[in-house]
């Protein structure tokens, strides 16, 4: 029978007594001690190890030519040709974010910037997934404006931009919202990719970066586990963090790095000093010497167990030759930052942990990192049902005064999103865009995964989380180039939560191969669950695509509202898959994904979007509404469109996979294959009128509705 403090030890450390047996059988031993306790503790947690997910992330398209990262780093790097490179990744801060939603959210997107310059890129743009609760939901309007203000306080002050984003918002949100952030890097000619692996026996151990406290300890622990009632009580496992300090690490980072000064760079992210030690330790096949009394500490009575675990924003692990030490110091002590050598590099694959002349552990990292539980959670696949008894909503006016289509603007207008000059597609847009310093081509990114057909069937959810921002890209030029996902489900130890995560990541998988856009990096949150109550399956994923030609030179930015007026409107269509239920959860489909049909799709879409001889103006996939909703986001106070066909209004509303609507200046002399639909529409008109059937909206009066809807329904 287990004893009374067994069972609370286990509660406290997060481990199930089949985890805590098995450490005892790695390390031959009868019982841990408490520093063993806190390594399993957080090494094991779900969101160090992914041990509920890896079986399945194996299987995941990562095969290209174009990735130059090795496996396991803290963000993919992709090849663009010319010389440059970049890096991005896609990281949740769900938990942290609902306990405290500003710096959750603050500290999500610190963590986010740092995965891509510790691998020597400079950060150039960032954008964020948001899920939050539905309208009158209790706290909605605390999460959206402190996670929001936290993002922007956050971004801004250090300095990239948030080109794109999306916020959603569904009932299975009310008790436990999503942050999900991304961040972008660049790699100029010069620049070198740095690794996280440790290579060389001898070199020194240097902390630097801000100074340790209490704040976060235990945090990875935290968010690797389900909500209960008592959820408020974990604000102690937040961090707190500074922007200011992060552009400080940031550029000292850059020019140690440039310098040639450092071998190997990792992030104190999740787990703290634990997990960026035992990590490169483990990926570099050699151990390491780590004195805990020499780590710089904001609060002297700090234990070695809590400067262990201590999640404290803004510091880095980096290994150097011992000459180079000095260059180092000075480099971080001119931008106001710690850099003190707390070990060094042993050729024994062992981790020593010292603490005032005492050895307080002696472990070999692949006993916890390599050998970490990997499970094979039994799962139930939800089948696909059509109900032909739901219709869908043809109220336009309904939906943009409600809090799924009122505008999002006030999140975004809180963003910076042009500073550094480079921003070309900004958060009004479809997708985001930034120039690329020296060759001055482009790469776009776009954000996808919508609940509504994840509810309907997580397979075709999965793959349209991919589809339709890669369609978005295309139809401004943009060849979609890599991937980055962000993969947020509830309990695994639900065979349903399983079998969504399953279905999804499938069909995610097989659509990004039949574009050969390769999934580079990412991150998995799961425990999303409050008392119970699971998230909607939420495969959030972040595209980025490539425009080769050079920006003001052979490339004009193709928008996505209407531009002039007197230009002529098409719908480019690839029906296949066909349903309806505009907003709320009324959903119906038929028919089935034909993903080599959607690629040629693309190809039509960037074809088109880079030729002049098209003169496309404007293009938007469409989304919530179908076409009516698209033709109206389209339209402005300035410019606005007679329907001039008839379509009926199940057509009109009807959200089909996939359609583009089309603005050409001149008309259009295109070959379109027999496979596709190109249905002229009309043209555009001066003044702000939307008119179709026998109905006339007044697009300025109707967006200006919407605004003030955000302020009723969200109450920010």
């Amino acid at each position: 029978m287990e004893s009374k403090n067994l069972v609370e030890k286990l509660k406290h450390y997060g481990l199930s007594k089949n985890e805590y047996d098995y450490a005892l059988k790695l390390l031959k031993k009868e019982n841990l001690t408490d520093i063993e306790w806190a390594l399993f503790s957080s090494l094991w947690s779900e969101h160090c190890s992914y041990k509920s997910s890896k079986t399945f992330l194996r299987k995941l398209y990562n095969t290209s030519d174009r990735i130059v990262s090795e496996e396991g780093e803290n963000a993919g790097v992709v090849d663009l040709g010319e010389g440059e490179r970049i890096a991005f990744k896609m990281e949740s801060h769900n938990h942290p974010s609902f306990i405290e939603p500003f710096q959750g959210a603050a500290t999500g997107v610190g963590g986010i910037l740092r995965d891509i310059f510790t691998m020597g890129a400079r950060p150039i743009a960032l954008a964020n997934y948001l899920c939050f609760g539905e309208s009158g939901s209790n706290r909605l309007s605390e999460l959206v404006s402190g996670v929001v203000s936290g993002i922007s306080f956050y971004g801004n002050c250090v300095g990239v931009p948030n080109v794109t984003g999306k916020t959603k918002f569904h009932s299975s949100y009310n008790k436990n919202n999503l942050v999900n952030a991304f961040a972008l890097g660049y790699y100029g000619k010069e620049d070198k990719i740095i690794s996280s692996k440790i290579k060389i026996p001898g070199n020194l151990l240097v902390y630097v970066g801000a100074k340790t406290g209490r704040d976060g300890v235990h945090g990875a622990s935290m968010a690797s586990e389900s909500f209960d009632k008592d959820s408020e009580s974990k604000r102690p496992t937040i961090q707190i963090g500074d922007p200011f300090y992060e552009k400080c690490l940031i550029e000292s980072c850059l020019e140690v790095m440039k310098s040639g000064l450092v071998e190997a760079v990792q992030d104190m992210g999740a787990a703290g000093l634990t997990s960026s030690s035992f990590e490169m330790s483990y990926g570099g096949g050699l151990g390491l010497e780590l004195d805990l009394s020499k780590v710089p500490l904001r609060d002297q009575t700090l234990t070695p167990e809590e400067i262990l675990l201590s999640e404290s924003q803004e510091r880095m692990l980096l290994t150097c030759k011992a000459e180079n030490l000095d260059k180092i110091e000075m480099v971080f002590k001119k931008w106001g930052l710690d850099a003190v050598c707390v070990g060094h590099v042993r050729k024994e694959p062992e981790i020593l942990l010292l603490w005032k002349g005492d050895t307080l552990c002696k472990i070999d990292p692949n006993l916890i990192v390599g050998k970490a539980p990997e499970y094979n959670h039994e799962f139930e696949t939800k089948m696909f049902i059509e109900n032909d008894q739901v219709e869908s909503s043809t109220d336009l006016l309904g939906y943009f005064h409600s809090v799924h289509g009122a505008s999002k603007e006030w999140v975004y207008d809180q963003y910076d999103q042009r500073v550094g000059a480079s921003t070309l597609l900004d958060c009004s847009e479809q997708i985001g865009a930034v120039v690329l310093p020296e060759s001055k081509r482009s790469v776009g990114i776009a954000l996808g995964c919508r609940q509504k057909l994840m509810s309907l069937n997580p397979f075709f959810g999965g793959a349209d989380a991919f589809l339709h921002p890669a369609l978005a890209l295309s139809s401004k030029g943009y060849e979609p180039w890599a991937v980055t996902d962000c993969l947020n489900f509830g309990n695994p130890l639900r065979p349903e939560v399983m079998g969504d995560f399953a279905s999804s990541l499938k069909g995610l998988s097989l659509a990004c191969e039949s574009f050969k856009s390769p999934i580079i990096s990412g991150n998995v949150s799961l425990f999303n669950e409050t008392e119970g109550e699971n998230i909607c399956p939420t495969p959030s994923v972040g595209v980025v695509g490539l425009n080769t030609q050079k920006v003001l030179d052979d490339y004009e930015p193709v928008r996505s509202s209407f531009q002039n007026v007197g230009s002529e409107v098409y719908l480019l269509s690839c029906r296949d898959f066909i349903w309806s239920g505009a907003f709320l959860e009324n959903i119906q489909g038929s028919g089935d994904l034909e993903f080599k049909k959607v690629n040629e799709f693309s190809k039509i879409l960037i074809e088109i979007a880079r030729s002049k001889k098209s003169s496309l103006l404007s293009s938007r996939v469409v989304g919530s509404m179908g076409l009516m909703g698209s033709l109206f986001k389209m339209s402005s106070k300035n410019i606005g469109f007679d329907l001039d066909v008839e379509i009926d209004d199940e057509r009109l509303f009807s959200e089909s996979l996939y359609e583009v609507v089309l603005e050409f200046k001149n008309s259009p002399d295109l070959d379109i294959p027999e496979d596709f639909g190109f249905v002229y529409l009309g043209q555009t008109k001066e003044g702000g009128e939307l008119k179709y059937s026998e109905s006339i909206i007044d697009v300025e009066r109707l967006k200006k509705e919407s605004k003030d809807s955000w302020n009723k329904k969200v109450g920010v």
